[in-house]
């Protein structure tokens, strides 16, 4: 049996949070929508909503340029074209260019040696003139949503959606402005970390990600 979580640990698991935000959207059901997950912990959560809204799943991706002295802390983002966005604290926090530079660069690396393990055999799933939903497990500074948002609105989709499970109230507010919707489930008062707000954070690695890719590609084939 699940044990009750807190008001403070609303969810139990990923899969937890993406059954309350399936429901959330289910305006979106119908209309194929592109369901876009960032790697890695939101995958399991993106192949439950597409499943459940009839759409296609597929993943952005992005990844946080982490502060000089706490890899943990984001300071920014950077897509698989090289844009990036940097947050207003960024060099308050002691990045230099030289630095930027160099961690920009090793970033672009990881993003294209996970494209090659992700999805080998298949180009990214196109989101022009779709409604393409972008979801993650959970939102801190915001930076990686930005990136995303950023990357699929090049792309010109007919209506792009931010999803997520928790942000703080000041992270939504920014991220409102790149989307034309932002669905968000929980914002604490005192957001302390996205991990805290689950009974079970487990990290999702590299092969369940692959994993849920390949199996989502027969599902994918019939649209």
């Amino acid at each position: 049996m699940r044990k009750p979580y807190s008001t403070e640990r609303p969810f139990a698991d990923r899969t937890d949070a993406a059954e309350q935000l399936a429901e959330k959207l289910g305006k979106y059901r119908g209309c194929t929508p592109l369901v876009l997950a960032i790697p890695r912990g939101a995958i399991v959560m993106g192949k439950i909503i597409a499943e459940r809204l009839q759409g296609e799943l597929d993943v952005v991706l992005v990844h946080k340029i982490s502060a000089p002295y706490n890899r943990e802390y984001a300071i920014g983002a950077i897509d698989e074209t090289g844009w990036s966005y940097l947050t207003p604290y960024a060099e308050e926090a002691g990045a230099t260019d030289n630095y930027l530079r160099e961690e920009k660069k090793r970033q672009l690396t990881v993003l294209r040696e996970r494209r090659a393990q992700y999805t080998p055999l298949k180009a990214p799933a196109d989101p022009a003139r779709r409604t393409a939903i972008i979801i993650d497990d959970g939102l801190a500074t915001g930076a990686t949503m930005i990136a995303a948002l950023h990357t699929i609105r090049a792309k010109n989709p007919a209506k792009l959606i931010c999803a997520i499970p928790v942000a703080p109230r000041s992270t939504l507010e920014k991220i409102r402005q790149d989307a034309d919707a932002v669905y968000c489930l929980r914002t604490p008062d005192r957001f302390i970390s996205v991990g805290h707000y689950y009974q079970d954070f487990t990290q999702v690695d590299d092969e369940e990600v692959i994993r849920i890719l390949g199996r989502s590609a027969s599902f994918d084939d019939t649209y």
